[in-house]
């Protein structure tokens, strides 16, 4: 008999535990899986210009295109009003026009290190300004709209 009360406080804490997920087809969730493509991707073109990644230009020239192509993406996933489980600040719907501002200048800043990495030869010197912009670009929207 003692088993009954075990499993039913097993169950229990599986069912809590579930319910901190993100659905992932929810704007929330959307949105969280573009911004970690968005991450990924940065994270292996910094590591390429310090050093931690060996530079290889084809491989930064279409990590460039895949980081303009999500930079593009996230904003349709913020719904009218804030998911009680967003990072955001609720300042990103209460100043939408300047969060609006900030995505397309992260979208200009994307589009500049891709065409930055047209010039020949792509050298972790010749794109690193552009990759700078845009990673500053992140961080700036970040301070202002994210709750960390």
């Amino acid at each position: 008999m003692k088993l009954f009360p075990l499993s039913v406080s097993l169950v229990a804490a599986l069912v809590l535990v579930g319910c901190d997920r993100i659905d992932p087809n929810s704007p929330l969730g959307k949105r969280k899986a573009i911004y970690q493509q968005m991450l990924d991707t940065k994270e292996d073109l910094g590591g390429m210009l310090r050093g931690r990644l060996t530079f290889d230009p084809q491989g930064f020239v279409n990590g460039a295109a895949k980081l303009d192509e999500l930079s593009r993406q996230p904003w349709q996933h913020y719904p009218e009003v804030k998911e009680e489980q967003s990072d955001a600040r609720a300042d990103v719907w209460q100043q939408q026009e300047r969060f609006n501002q900030m995505a397309r200048e992260l979208e200009a800043h994307t589009a500049a290190l891709v065409a930055a990495t047209t010039q020949s030869p792509v050298t972790a010197d010749s794109v690193a300004p552009a990759f700078q912009r845009v990673e500053d670009a992140c961080e700036a929207c970040h301070k202002e709209f994210r709750a960390y």
